[in-house]
């Protein structure tokens, strides 16, 4: 089986977590990424400990099945190199903060004067618009911006990052579709395009039905914890060893949660319909707690679950990365690589005929230089030469 994107290449400018994030779910999915890196490398190789056969891990969750190649762009031969490299390209992603991009003399009009095909995306903090343009932003300043760190925690407390970048793979996330689409609208009319991505547009529309909340009745949404804003229960509880997640959306599962844990509760005036739960949301949870209290987290799952009740034990990474399902669908996977033996995430492009596939594993800085070079006609004492003058670069190991 070939992947999806068997064929179309794409440079990949970006570091930190969204852009890579992006580039690397379309290598999954086959093309080919040639990860061009400063002399220093990704910023985020420097990010550890911890480390993987002396890669940062940090680097090595985002740069999977792609070539890299480190050179210098801010010389005039590693420019023309670059250049080469966008005439044969189908996509270009970069994530400067406006302005850095055209300094390099590397603007979507100059990309698309080498090559009037390509498909360009810019992923920056608020986008190449606006009064923010030049503001820097990074994960936690995007989601304090977009109204989503304000609405997460517990009510009269701190607000509370998510563990992992969110905001970064929100982004990321949409850029891929941008870019999908783009390359779509390219098989159909010839032409590419320039997509100007922006974290804060992207995490702005994550507030959903926060969002709409509030533009329906003018009141903030209130922190809630794990809690529901619109549906009781539907949070974590206390049980007598840890916290299981339970999640009761219609009237109908309402009925067998109450018949399999308290019957009790389903004739309780303040829980009669989701209006009234949700009203009642605190006396709800003491009294779903009260049930469970005298329970194990292990013994009330596999009760909710056999009866239909959809809920989760409130895993631990190591929880998770130890569960059947998680091994069952290959989501962990071995990779000898020339830096040693590793374990990576699989990927969740489970496609029938065009499936994801871990091609190559995270590359050590400036692997591909020479694989990458040859493609584009230079010869052995090219490539020679180029180290000899400090264009490109080589390291095996991060530490």
């Amino acid at each position: 089986m070939e992947n999806a994107l068997k064929g179309i290449k794409i440079l990949d400018l970006t570091q930190a977590m969204s852009g890579p994030f992006a580039t690397m779910l379309l290598g999954d999915l086959g093309a080919d990424i040639i990860k061009i890196e400063p002399p220093d490398g990704d910023q985020t190789r420097s990010w550890a400990p911890p480390y993987m056969e002396g890669i940062s891990s940090y680097f090595m969750s985002t740069n999977r099945n792609k070539r890299s190649l480190a050179i210098n762009l801010k010389t005039e031969e590693g420019k023309q190199i670059f250049r080469k490299l966008i005439a044969e390209s189908d996509v270009l992603v970069e994530n400067f903060r406006p302005g850095v991009i055209e300094k390099l003399g590397f603007s979507y009009d100059i990309a698309r004067s080498i090559n009037k095909n390509i498909v360009y995306c810019s992923i920056s903090g608020y986008g190449q618009t606006g009064p923010m343009r030049d503001y820097p932003g990074y994960d936690l300043a995007i989601l304090a911006m977009s109204g989503l760190l304000g609405i997460t925690g517990n009510p009269g407390e701190s607000p509370v990052k998510f563990a992992v970048p969110i905001a970064d793979i929100t982004t990321a996330l949409f850029a891929t579709v941008s870019i999908l689409s783009a390359l779509y609208n390219r098989e159909r009319t010839g032409e590419g395009q320039y997509i100007d991505l922006s974290m804060l547009d992207s995490n702005f529309l994550v507030l959903t039905h926060q969002l709409m909340s509030y533009l329906s009745t003018g009141k903030n949404p209130e922190k809630l914890g794990s809690a529901h804003s619109s549906i009781a229960p539907y949070q974590a509880y206390k049980t007598l060893d840890s916290y299981i997640v339970i999640t009761v959306g219609t009237e109908k599962l309402w009925k067998t949660f109450c018949e399999t844990i308290d019957p009790g509760l389903e004739n309780r005036t303040e829980f009669k319909t989701n209006v009234d739960r949700v009203s009642h949301r605190e006396l709800l949870k003491k009294e779903i707690e009260d049930a469970l209290k005298k329970k194990t987290t292990e013994d009330i799952y596999r009760t909710l679950v056999q009866n239909g009740i959809p809920c989760a034990p409130v895993n631990s990474v190591a929880d998770a990365a130890s569960s059947s399902q998680i091994k069952f669908r290959e989501m962990i996977i071995n990779m000898d690589t020339d830096y040693g033996k590793i374990r990576i995430p699989g990927t969740p492009f489970k496609l029938s005929k065009t499936p994801g596939e871990i091609r190559f594993p995270p590359p050590s800085l400036g692997s591909g230089n020479e694989e990458i070079l040859q493609d584009i006609g230079m010869t052995s004492g090219q490539i020679e030469e180029l180290y000899n003058k400090n264009i490109i670069f080589k390291r095996m190991k991060d530490e």
